[in-house]
């Protein structure tokens, strides 16, 4: 499904990922685990194309996306949820959603029903300011948005950081449920590696922008944590 093979991204003449080789296959649940600083949220703008430059491949079901621009990849079937939810505060919640539909090839405006039912409280606050949201609307909004776009993998950057814990216990099972019964495909970054365990069934450990493992879920062991994220 998504394939990085050696792949380096840059801030301006920093380098700050190092040869990230990374294969995420289809229905995936794959977790990206490390200590702060080390390269997670450079990783999923790199697929992204939102660094200044990169090298190596990067390919999603076959096509390469090296050279395609942001919305292009978005197009192609890359969905993201950055990290502090990136919604537009001064938009209401329904111009918010229908932003996610133009980053599909064919239904610009329609918000479909099936991810409305995900998040009853958005179909509630239809015509409030995304702003006047709480932090667990905002990201649940922010979800949708992105399950608007139809993606084929779903990219996301701690989607429960300083969330209220009943709206994070919902957001798991929103993101569980989607992988195993819609078998989206999602690529996490996550601190919270009781939700990484339960969730995923693949995961990987960056340190200083190098992949420093890659393995089944059931590898992350104690002493696995111990020495690649504990502080």
């Amino acid at each position: 499904m998504l394939e990085l093979s050696n792949v380096d991204g840059f801030y301006g003449r920093s380098r700050a990922l190092q040869s990230v080789s990374l294969s995420v296959g289809d229905g995936d649940f794959f977790s990206v685990l490390g200590r702060n600083g080390v390269g997670k949220t450079t990783l999923l703008r790199t697929v992204l194309g939102l660094m200044s430059r990169m090298e190596g491949s990067i390919r999603l079901d076959g096509r390469e996306l090296n050279h395609l621009h942001t919305h292009e990849r978005a197009l192609a079937g890359v969905g993201y949820v950055p990290q502090g939810r990136g919604i537009l505060p001064a938009f209401t919640v329904r111009e918010n959603l229908l932003l996610g539909t133009y980053a599909t090839n064919g239904n610009h405006g329609h918000l479909a029903e099936w991810v409305l039912e995900l998040f009853p409280v958005l179909k509630e606050f239809m015509n409030r300011r995304g702003g006047n949201l709480s932090g667990g609307q905002q990201q649940q909004l922010a979800i949708a948005r992105a399950l608007l776009s139809e993606p084929k993998v779903l990219l996301l950057d701690e989607p429960t950081e300083g969330i209220q814990p009943n709206v994070v216990e919902q957001i798991e099972e929103i993101l569980i449920s989607l992988n195993r019964k819609n078998s989206l495909t999602v690529v996490l970054v996550e601190q919270n590696l009781k939700f990484a365990r339960r969730a995923s069934n693949r995961f990987a450990i960056l340190d200083r922008g190098s992949v420093a493992l890659t393995a089944p879920i059931d590898m992350l062991t104690d002493d696995v944590v111990h020495q690649h994220l504990v502080v």
